[in-house]
């Protein structure tokens, strides 16, 4: 992600943030500029170590894990967890609702992750749920197979 496309999302971010009460702090900023210039999932020991390199020293476990959890609370990231890791929401830096359905694709070769929002795959979840007795509120899909690039090399 470009230096300027990356500063507004951090910026909308900070709004979407303020705008329910919240507040981004520096930190959680940098935290979640660090997921965004990741390019792919990112885990919270390789976040702990981009910040030693960012803020010239150590940041301890926990506080990284706090704010993943606020980023995580906001709906401005999610996590994977076939692969611990994190990555941006899609969606979020949309304006959208950060409760959207969401599908992860993850190739089993090379680890890319492609975000979906189906809508489609949401309502079939709701209807088994339904069948089987059970309300669903909220549900995650990770799915793992082939990206195109590794299928077709």
């Amino acid at each position: 992600m470009a230096a300027v496309a990356t500063e507004q999302t951090l910026d909308a971010a900070e709004a979407q943030c303020a705008a329910r009460g919240a507040q981004l702090t520096p930190l959680r900023r940098l935290v979640l500029r660090l997921v965004l210039e990741a390019g792919q999932p990112v885990g919270a020991y390789a976040l702990l170590d981009r910040l030693k390199t960012e803020r010239g020293q150590a940041a301890a476990p926990p506080t990284v894990y706090r704010a993943l959890d606020f980023l995580l609370e906001q709906g401005l990231i999610h996590k994977v967890e076939r692969l611990n890791a994190f990555l941006p929401c899609i969606e979020a830096h949309h304006g959208h609702d950060h409760h959207h359905p969401h599908q992860f694709l993850i190739c089993r070769n090379c680890g890319r992750t492609a975000e979906v929002s189906d809508h489609a795959v949401m309502h079939a979840l709701e209807e088994a749920a339904r069948r089987a007795g059970f309300r669903l509120e909220r549900a995650t899909v990770e799915a793992e197979g082939l990206c195109a690039a590794c299928a077709a090399g």
